[in-house]
Formats: structure tokens, C-alpha cells, sequence
């Protein structure tokens, strides 16, 4: 039956829904999610961010660990081990193991093949193929040669007190370091062969020269006799005698071979070169990432680089945070003609190149500062006109909201109204903002130091920049100069945009996906 009005229904259509049950709120079981938690929450749920942020913080680690655990430090430099290729015992069977391709011709391999046999090794660890040359007939050698030992002997100038002490070294550890000289060539009793690896006999003396070929045997092999200078009387003035257990000397004991020569300054020797430097460093030259140009770590210098870019970036990034949010605050609260004055102040700053100020930055102010500060003045001048929109657009859109004008019904004062109610609801967007300041700034600085605008190398300073700028010049010889640097920034802003497009779903979730 229908009834045209509620006054019409009997009243024995109507039940009670709770006529005993008393009716009250009920305890929440769960603790409350704040804003920061529930942006946490969300953002754990994006696994490419969460992933991004595990490598920023692994990098981030690489850059501040490195230089402390290290062997070698950014202030060394080597003109020896110079462009060395990566070695690494554990990596040595993947291909890491120091060593390079090259084309000789026989007296290039035999020269190679030379280097470590007095010693009982070889700088050449294995021959690809031998070919003949088209137009000459010679051989051709494609070898493969350890770049560590083909540095193998050189010669020094040591002082007194630096001969007798690495003489004490030798008798204490039992390892050789000072070499019977060659005696391919001979002024006044000093050898001066080319080349302190040119120890054995050549097939001609007379022309001499670093590659000159061994005398070969009746099959065509190379013969490496000892060919060292030698001593017919031991008083004889300007030669130093060295007795070690390699010394073959003349059965009269009247003759041996000659390891060191005196001279005004002290003592001119031959050195076998990787045990001089584990001598003086205290460590045997093996570089994971390999060495630059200059003969420094590429491992340490990489580190030390991600630590000033990490520093300036920082650095940089909380500047622009605290001036962005004071200058975007008053323009968005108080509006009328603040905002329009301060906008213009703005867009006069932002329509001046960056490239300009880090220019003319670098040129005038780098020489009374250093070129550091003069990096980071040139950052801050405009680097926070960007937090400054994103500010005062989230102050127009919360500066009316209702909760906002019963606070200022309530009395609440203009820097209770900014700080604690407004801002805090605008973070996020900021937090965001901010954060994509940290790559921007380095990917600026390495654009700028490849571009030779800016240069941030000291005896004990580097940067990414510096050394994606200082490793061009190899890329086609030695590719992993520039190779570890750029892997380094690439992984680097990859993570920090996919980091960022985090940030900005959880803090966000309505732009979820789509650009600010």
C-alpha cells in the first residue's frame, strides 16, 4: 500500500533499530598515519624510486668512504703509472688485469718481452699473433703488454742518506730494488743508454736505441745476454759496488757488475721502478679504476670529485631552500604590490644566463675567493627564483583556505599564519623542488668544467667535471679515464629524476604521473 506522507504510516511499521545497546565512539585500533608518514608510505610503494634512492645512497657513501679507506690519495701523482689501465687481483680473469693490445715490430717485442726477465718475469703476458708486413716483410707482433710492468727500470739521482736507506731496505725485506747498470754505452764510466730497460746486448751497439733488437740465435730467437758494465778494479774511483746474492761477479773478486755510480749529489742508479714505488708509498701499484693523465688514482680522484659535488650541491640546495622559502612566503602572503615588486625583482635575475654569471664570476671574483666560492655565489644568485614560484604559488592556493582564516579570526599573528599553517601544508612541493636542485648543480658544474669555463683541479682538488674534461682528449686510447667519471653521472641523474618523480607522487598523489 503507498502512503502520500510520513503521517499516514502506521506507527507498527516502525521498529527500534537499538532499543537495549547504548551507543558510544569507538577507540581506533591503529595509531594515526602523519603527513610525513603517509608520504613515506606511498613512496615505498614506487619500487624505481625506492631502488633510486638505495643508489644515490650508495654513491652518496662511495664519495664520503673511499678516500679515507684508500691506499692512494688525490695529491699523488706519477708520471710512471700514468694512463694505466684498471687492475685488480679478484677481476684480473674478467679482463681486469692492467694490461693493453699493442702492434710492435720485432725489436718493439723484443724490448717488451726484455722488461721483467732479470727478474724473472716478462711485461709481455701473452702473444696474440704473429704477421708479416706487406710492404716490408718484417714481422709484426700483436701483443698483449702489462702497462704496470712495462714501466720496469728507470734511472735516479739519489742522495747519501736515500742510497744508504734503500740499501738498508734492500738487506732488511730481501727484495732488490737498485740494478746492475747497462753497458750498452759508456761516458765516463756512467751508462747512458736511452733507456734503463736497454740491459741487454743488442745486435748492434753502435746504434743503440730504446726498441733496438737482441742478437738472436741461429733459429732466429733473441739471446738475452747480460750486457752490464762492469768493474776490473774495485778501487777504481766513481763506481760503488752493491754485494747482493744476484751479484755474479769475478771469481778473483776483482770484477763485478756496477750498481751504482757516484756523482756530485749523491749516487746515479738504476731502479727497478714498481719496487722503488712500494719502497717510497709503502703499497704496490695496482689502481682498481686506473690512473688519468696526471698518473693519479682515477678510483680516489672519482670519490673526491663526487665529494665536492656533493658538498657545492648541497650546499647550494639548502641556500635556495632557506632564501626561496623567505622570498616566495612574503610575495605569496601579502600579495598587491609586494608581490608585484618582488616579481620584477625576480624575472630581471632570471633573464641573465647562468652561463653569464658562472663566466664572469670565474673571470673577476674566482682569483680573490678561489674558484669554489666563486661556483657557489654564481648558484645562489638565481638558484632560488625557482623555490620562490613554487612558494608563493602554494601560498595563493592555501593563504584563503578556511582553517587559515579561523586561525586569523582567532588572532593568530601573520608569521604563526606562514610558518605553521600554510607552509607546512606547501612542503612537499618544495621538499621536491629542492632535493632536484642537488643534480642540477652538478650536472651544471661537470657542464661547465668540460667546457673549460670553470676549472675546479688544485694539487689536492677535482671534480666530476674536471675529470670528464681531462678525459676527452683519451676517449679513443684510453676510454676508462672517461668511463668511470660518466658512469658516475649518468648514474647519478637517472637516479635523482626517478628519485624526484617519487618525492612527488607521495607528497603529491593528485600529480601522480604528471609534471609540475
Amino acid at each position: 500500500m503507498a502512503y502520500k506522507n510520513i503521517s499516514e504510516i502506521p506507527a507498527e511499521k516502525f521498529t527500534l533499530a537499538q532499543r537495549d545497546e547504548k551507543i558510544s565512539d569507538q577507540k581506533f585500533e591503529t595509531k594515526p598515519v602523519g603527513y610525513f608518514k603517509d608520504a613515506f608510505l606511498r613512496f615505498k610503494k614506487n619500487k624505481s624510486s625506492l631502488a633510486a634512492a638505495v643508489i644515490i645512497m650508495i654513491l652518496f657513501l662511495f664519495a664520503i668512504i673511499v678516500p679515507f679507506v684508500s691506499d692512494y690519495d688525490v695529491t699523488v701523482r706519477d708520471g710512471y703509472y700514468a694512463l694505466m689501465t684498471p687492475k685488480s687481483r679478484l677481476f684480473a680473469g674478467l679482463g681486469w688485469d692492467g694490461c693493453k693490445m699493442q702492434t710492435e715490430t720485432q725489436a718493439g717485442y723484443e724490448y717488451y718481452n726484455s722488461i721483467g726477465q732479470e727478474y724473472g718475469e716478462s711485461a709481455v703476458k701473452e702473444v696474440k699473433n704473429v704477421t708479416q708486413d706487406a710492404n716490408t716483410g718484417n714481422a709484426v707482433y700483436n701483443i698483449k703488454v702489462d702497462g704496470y710492468d712495462k714501466v720496469g727500470f728507470i734511472y735516479a739521482d739519489l742522495s747519501k742518506e736515500e742510497y744508504e736507506a734503500l740499501q738498508a731496505y734492500q738487506n732488511e725485506t730481501g727484495l732488490q730494488v737498485i740494478y746492475p747498470m747497462p753497458a750498452n754505452y759508456k761516458t765516463n764510466f756512467i751508462a747512458v743508454t736511452s733507456s734503463a730497460n736497454l740491459w741487454y746486448e743488442l745486435a748492434d751497439n753502435s746504434t743503440a736505441t730504446a726498441g733496438g733488437s737482441a742478437h738472436h740465435d741461429e733459429e732466429g730467437n733473441p739471446v738475452y745476454v747480460a750486457n752490464y758494465l762492469t768493474s776490473e778494479n774495485k778501487n777504481r774511483a766513481g763506481y760503488e759496488s752493491l754485494r747482493l746474492a744476484t751479484d755474479d761477479g769475478g771469481e778473483d773478486g776483482n770484477t763485478w757488475f756496477v750498481y751504482a755510480v757516484k756523482n756530485q749529489s749523491g749516487y746515479h742508479v738504476r731502479l727497478l721502478y714498481k719496487e722503488y714505488y712500494h719502497y717510497k708509498n709503502g703499497v704496490e701499484p695496482m689502481f682498481l679504476f686506473g690512473t688519468n693523465q696526471h698518473g693519479q688514482d682515477i678510483l680516489v680522484c672519482l670519490a673526491n670529485g663526487a665529494r665536492l659535488s656533493f658538498i657545492l650541491a648541497i650546499s647550494v640546495s639548502f641556500i635556495n631552500f632557506i632564501i626561496g622559502i623567505a622570498y616566495g612566503a612574503v610575495e605569496g602572503y601579502y600579495g598587491g604590490a609586494v608581490d608585484l615588486f618582488m616579481e620584477r625583482i625576480s624575472d630581471i635575475l632570471a633573464s641573465v644566463p647562468f652561463i653569464v654569471v658562472a663566466t664572469l664570476f670565474q673571470m673577476h671574483l674566482a682569483t680573490k675567493v678561489g674558484p669554489v666560492w666563486s661556483l657557489l655565489f654564481a648558484f645562489v644568485l638565481t638558484g632560488w627564483i625557482g623555490i620562490a614560484s613554487r612558494v608563493r604559488t602554494q601560498f595563493y592556493r592555501f593563504k584563503n583556505s578556511e582553517y587559515v582564516l579561523a586561525a586569523r579570526t582567532l588572532g593568530a599573528r601573520d608569521s604563526r599564519l606562514i610558518f605553521r599553517h600554510i607552509l607546512p601544508n606547501s612542503l612537499g612541493t618544495i621538499i621536491t623542488g629542492t632535493i632536484l636542485i642537488i643534480p642540477n648543480v652538478i650536472f651544471q658544474e661537470s657542464m661547465l668544467s668540460y667546457l673549460g669555463i670553470i676549472s675546479l683541479e688544485t694539487s689536492s682538488l677535482t671534480s666530476i667535471g674536471t675529470m670528464l674534461a681531462g678525459g676527452r682528449a683519451y676517449l679513443s686510447t684510453y676510454p676508462h679515464v672517461i668511463f668511470f667519471p660518466a658512469i658516475f653521472i649518468s648514474l647519478l641523474e637517472i637516479s635523482f629524476n626517478l628519485f624526484g618523480n617519487g618525492l612527488r607522487d607521495a607528497f603529491n598523489p593528485s600529480l601522480r604521473g604528471a609534471d609540475e
